[in-house]
C-alpha cells in the first residue's frame, strides 16, 4: 500500500496498459482519477477499480484545461501523481517514413507530445502543492533502438523522453520527480496490428525471453509514483525484460 492516500491522475486509462496500471495503482492504495477520450470504457474501468472518471481529449488544449480544473476541485488542489499514458499508438505503423501523411504525423505529435506537455503544465501547481509530486511518462523503447516503419510514433516517444529529462530539472527544485518508463511490445489489444515478425523479434531478443504482459511493468510505475522514488527523477527506464539495455 505504498500509494495509500496519494491522489493520482492517470490518462489513457480506459483499456490496455492504462487499465492495467489503474488496477495496480488501486491495489497499492492510490486515490485514482482516470481520464480518457473513450468515455464508456473509461467509466467501466473506473467503476471496476473504485476510481473517479473524467473525460479528456489530449489533442484539445481546452479539454486539458477543463480536466485540470476538475482534478483540482476533486483533490483540494493537491495532486501527488500524474501518469501520462494517453497516446495514439495504433493505426500509424507499418509504413515507411516517406508514406506518412502530414495530417497523421501532426495528430500523433499533437496528442503524444503536446498533450503530455500541456497536461503536465496544467497539473504542475497541484503537484508542487502536494509536497511530493511525481510524474511518470509512458514512453517506448522503440525510440531507444530506432524501430523502423513507425516514425511518427517513435519521434513522439523520443520527444517524451527528452521532455522527461528537462522537466525533471525544472520541477526538481520543488521536489517534484519526473521519470519515464519505456516498454517494448506488450501483449495488449493495441499491439494486435503489429506484424508477427516484430513480436518474435522482441520475444526472442529479450534477456528474459518470451512475451511480456502489461501487468509486468505496472509495479515499476507504482514505485515511481511513491515518495521514495525522487532519486530516480530524470531517468528513462526501459521496462522491456532486457530487450534494450540503456
Amino acid at each position: 500500500m505504498m500509494l495509500q492516500g496519494r491522489h493520482i491522475l492517470l490518462t489513457g486509462a480506459a483499456r490496455g496498459l492504462g487499465a492495467e496500471i489503474a488496477r495496480c495503482l488501486a491495489g497499492h492504495g492510490a486515490e485514482l482519477i482516470l481520464a480518457d477520450i473513450a468515455e464508456d470504457e473509461g467509466r467501466a474501468t473506473a467503476k471496476e477499480v473504485g476510481a473517479q472518471f473524467l473525460p479528456v481529449d489530449l489533442g484539445d488544449p481546452a479539454s486539458i484545461t477543463a480536466l485540470a480544473g476538475s482534478v483540482s476541485k476533486a483533490t483540494g488542489g493537491k495532486l501527488h501523481g500524474l501518469v501520462n499514458n494517453g497516446a495514439i499508438a495504433t493505426g500509424i505503423g507499418g509504413i515507411g517514413f516517406e508514406e506518412i501523411e502530414i495530417d497523421s504525423w501532426d495528430l500523433v505529435q499533437r496528442v503524444n507530445v503536446r498533450g503530455t506537455w500541456l497536461l503536465t503544465r496544467a497539473a504542475a501547481p497541484m503537484l508542487r502543492a502536494s509536497g511530493s509530486g511525481r510524474v511518470v511518462n509512458v514512453a517506448s523503447d522503440t525510440a531507444l533502438w530506432g524501430a523502423p516503419n513507425l516514425m511518427s510514433y517513435v519521434a513522439s516517444k523520443g520527444a517524451v523522453m527528452s521532455m522527461t529529462r528537462s522537466l525533471a530539472r525544472e520541477l526538481g527544485k520543488d521536489r517534484v520527480g519526473v521519470s519515464a518508463v519505456a516498454p517494448g511490445i506488450l501483449t495488449t489489444e493495441s499491439t494486435d496490428y503489429v506484424p508477427e515478425a516484430r513480436h518474435r523479434q522482441y520475444s526472442d531478443g529479450r534477456a528474459v525471453p518470451g512475451p511480456q504482459a502489461p501487468g509486468e511493468i505496472t509495479d515499476v510505475v507504482a514505485f515511481l509514483l511513491s515518495e521514495g522514488a525522487l532519486t530516480l527523477t530524470g531517468q528513462v527506464l526501459p521496462v522491456n525484460n532486457g530487450f534494450v539495455f540503456k
